[in-house]
């Protein structure tokens, strides 16, 4: 056993608990806010402060039904990816001053656990918080291996991305362009395109609040989409789908558009376009490629100091807003991937 270590002198543990199955868009009556003590770490724990919280589309899942993990207990803390500094250990593994990424909830405090799948990973001190939950963290791993692993792209390939400007979409695109392909983005608004083509370097986007987005689609990809990768489902994936080229893959990342529906809408109308072109549709998790974590670390992080990818993070500050924050990305008020500063690194 190793002595519990500590740095702190708080009392007090804000917290963000789930008070009832949200309906629709997430609004704070679905959430209890709690003040509790600061918990203290028993053999093999740590407690560290968190810094960051990662809002991402599948809490949205989270919070209503069991996904591939299981829906959040009422009474429970909001489950939530983020970034945190070890202020109190019992473990081993892990020392006072530790900066840590992790599943750990809204709230000031977490207690962690060493070893198995969920245990907190070490974060190097020279990459700054915001890329270490951006390019660097769980999205920019998605987009790695459902690109790279499930979307198998070949170099002179038309590549489609929807979310474009969102946090794992906007890495799919920019290594689309890595690897000799034709990137075209679909977003939402003249500031999220230009955005794309201006920063991120797209071949083309596509405005779905201002484009006919099958007309546009048709436009760009006269011989057909080789490869489209999903992140909103609904119209835009059943366009896509009567699209395909020869061969063509859809990678099935997430479903934006429905996440906040009562009841699931039908699904999509031109899926035998997939017999017909012979192509193939795919979901994954990330989690799926594990063990491969640091090859895909290693390979963003080489890209992001070539300037090949550019980083996108939109913070809004403090716990209090932690709703608000998630709401934002169904809005599409978000640039980028979006964090919530808890307190300061």
């Amino acid at each position: 056993m190793t002595e519990a270590t500590t740095e702190t002198e708080a009392k007090t543990n804000r917290r963000w608990l789930l008070a009832e199955r949200p309906t629709g868009l997430v609004d704070t009556k679905s959430f209890q806010w709690v003040e509790e003590p600061v918990p203290t770490p028993a053999d093999g724990q740590i407690v560290a402060r968190v810094l960051y919280l990662s809002c991402d589309p599948t809490q949205r899942g989270w919070m209503s039904r069991d996904t591939y993990m299981p829906a959040i207990k009422i009474g429970e803390v909001v489950r939530s990816g983020g970034l945190a500094r070890v202020v109190a250990t019992k473990s081993s593994d892990y020392r006072v001053g530790d900066l840590v990424s992790g599943l750990v909830g809204w709230q000031d405090y977490v207690v962690l656990q060493g070893g198995g799948m969920f245990a907190p990973s070490k974060v190097p001190a020279n990459v700054a918080p915001e890329l270490a939950l951006s390019t660097l963290g769980l999205t920019g791993l998605t987009a790695y291996f459902g690109f790279l692993d499930v979307g198998k792209p070949q170099s002179g390939e038309t590549v489609v991305v929807s979310g474009a400007a969102g946090a794992t979409g906007s890495v799919v695109a920019q290594i689309a362009k890595i690897k000799g392909c034709r990137a075209i983005g679909i977003a939402g608004g003249k500031e999220k395109c230009d955005w794309l083509l201006h920063e991120a370097k797209l071949d083309a986007v596509v405005d779905y609040k201002s484009d006919d987005v099958g007309k546009k689609l048709r436009e760009l990809c006269p011989k057909g989409i080789d490869i489209f990768f999903d992140n909103v489902g609904g119209e835009q994936l059943d366009i896509a789908l009567a699209q395909l080229a020869l061969h063509g893959r859809v990678v099935l990342c997430g479903a934006i558009s429905q996440y906040n529906e009562t009841s699931m809408p039908p699904g999509p109308k031109n899926y035998l376009n997939l017999v017909v072109k012979r192509a193939r549709m795919e979901g994954f998790l990330v989690s799926d490629f594990a063990a491969r974590f640091g090859e895909a670390v290693k390979a963003l992080a080489g890209w992001t100091q070539e300037g090949k990818i550019a980083s996108r993070v939109d913070v809004v500050n403090g716990l209090e807003n932690a709703p608000a924050a998630l709401r934002r990305l169904f809005t599409g008020e978000n640039r980028g991937k979006q964090l919530v500063r808890v307190a300061d690194a």
